[in-house]
């Protein structure tokens, strides 16, 4: 099982970043997707996730700004982030989970923003 992530970078507070997470050698169809990152020094937290059944969750920090989708054709979870704070800088990661297939990591995409 493969998780590549990708779509971080540089922008500025209030700006966009669309994340994306290509899934591999899994029946992604099946798995929950979910979202979460890191900041310098702090514990990794959750973000958002995604069910196998379309149904989205998000962090109260991200309501409203963020959009989790899925698009199992291509088997890709994304992370639409939108009015960008310099406090969502972080390494975010993408997982995957299905019970008694197993959990799964992506390597992470930085985002940084600038204010």
């Amino acid at each position: 099982v493969q998780l590549q992530a990708f779509g971080g970078g540089l922008v500025q507070a209030g700006g966009s970043l669309r994340l994306s997470c290509a899934a591999s050698g899994m029946l992604f169809s099946r798995n929950d997707m979910r979202w979460y990152r890191q900041a310098p020094e702090k514990q990794r937290e959750w973000v958002a996730g995604i069910t196998s059944g379309f149904f989205a969750k998000y962090a109260d920090s991200v309501k409203g700004r963020f959009t989790i989708s899925r698009d199992n054709a291509k088997n890709t979870v994304y992370l639409e982030m939108n009015s960008l704070k310099p406090e969502d800088t972080a390494i975010y990661y993408c997982n995957s989970l299905r019970l008694g297939y197993g959990e799964y990591w992506g390597q992470g995409t930085q985002v940084t923003v600038s204010s």
